[in-house]
């Protein structure tokens, strides 16, 4: 809805059109504006807010997965931080990181294709210092890995891919699977130049040093998938099994509980000059036969009709049928 001028602003609008300190072309660019936003064509915005906020949760509970995993490899206190997420494209992407790098390619079922996970030399460099028994302080010159090096740090990079598993199991089950690493992002040519994909950037400071870690997931790998990083979708699966979950709970809890049965044999009326005068050997007579079928109570209710008998060398009963009016009116 507009906003509503008061008087004393309608005002002051048409003196100053009168004085020639506004015109009203001025007022018409202005509205423009305002209505028209800026849209590029060579790279559509293909994920919508909902599914970047969905990314937003998955990767602020990796950063604090791996900055767990960081601290108990280097022993010390590791910060790890989601700092962003946006679209981009691949272009784009392969520009904004430094050469020479660390890049790991990297599968994630059900997702499709290869993603991309930048780990540049800063991070790679202190980490490989404090493991060799440095203090990894100070800022690390660019130089070639060794064989050494590129044996520690596929073992750490691994280990940061894995554990996007548990980052991405409250919205998908996934099976993260590493292919190996990159020095030249030059190299690595999985998509076109325009293809759209998602920048996940996060900070990590260990010690005094602080640097960044990149991950990119192309629109392609997700598209499939894109009904689940909705909210609506997210909570609502959540529900169903949660429900499920507490049904089955129910259920087997139920069946755990202990109900009394007995067997009617039959009845009889007796006075109270007779029942104090019972002695052992007397028989009472009851109101059934011995081939009369016999009622089963659970909790006091007939729910069963049975045949009296014997199993082994105890007494016991048949179910011959169920009384189902009885069970369907106490559920």
């Amino acid at each position: 809805m507009a906003d509503v001028l008061s008087q004393s602003e309608i005002d002051a609008l048409l003196l100053a059109l009168d004085s020639g300190e506004l015109k009203p072309e001025e007022i018409t660019n202005e509205e423009e504006k305002q209505k028209v936003k800026l849209y590029d064509f060579r790279s559509p915005q293909k994920f919508s807010k909902d599914h970047i906020r969905t990314l937003e949760l998955i990767y602020d509970n990796y950063s604090r997965i791996i900055a767990n995993y960081l601290a108990a490899q280097v022993r010390t206190t590791v910060k790890v931080n989601l700092e962003y997420i946006e679209q981009t494209t691949y272009e784009e992407f392969m520009h904004s990181i430094s050469n020479p790098t660390i890049l790991n390619l990297f599968k994630l079922q059900p997702l499709s294709g290869t993603l991309l996970f930048e780990t540049n030399q800063q991070f790679t460099y202190q980490i490989i210092d404090i493991l060799l028994g440095g203090k990894g302080e100070g800022v690390y010159k660019t130089r070639s890995i060794s064989d050494i090096d590129r044996n520690i740090i596929m073992k750490i990079n691994q280990a940061l891919v894995a554990h996007l598993k548990l980052a991405w199991s409250d919205v998908l089950s996934v099976e993260p699977e590493f292919e190996g690493i990159e020095t030249n992002p030059a190299l690595n040519q999985t998509l076109a130049p325009h293809e759209p994909v998602v920048l996940i950037t996060l900070s990590v400071e260990i010690g005094k040093n602080s640097t960044f870690l990149n991950m990119c997931i192309p629109y392609l790998s997700v598209e499939k998938i894109l009904d689940k990083l909705v909210f609506s979708y997210w909570y609502q699966e959540s529900d169903e099994n949660d429900k499920a979950e507490t049904q089955e709970k129910i259920v087997e809890n139920l069946n755990k509980v202990e109900v009394p049965i007995n067997v009617l044999l039959g009845k009889s009326q007796i006075s109270v000059h007779d029942f104090l005068s019972v002695m052992t050997g007397d028989v009472i007579t009851l109101d059934t036969k011995c081939d009369d079928p016999l009622k089963v109570l659970v909790d006091n209710k007939v729910h069963y009709i049975a045949k009296p008998g014997v199993v082994g060398k105890k007494l016991g009963v048949q179910v011959i049928s169920v009384n189902n009016e009885e069970v369907d009116g106490d559920d």
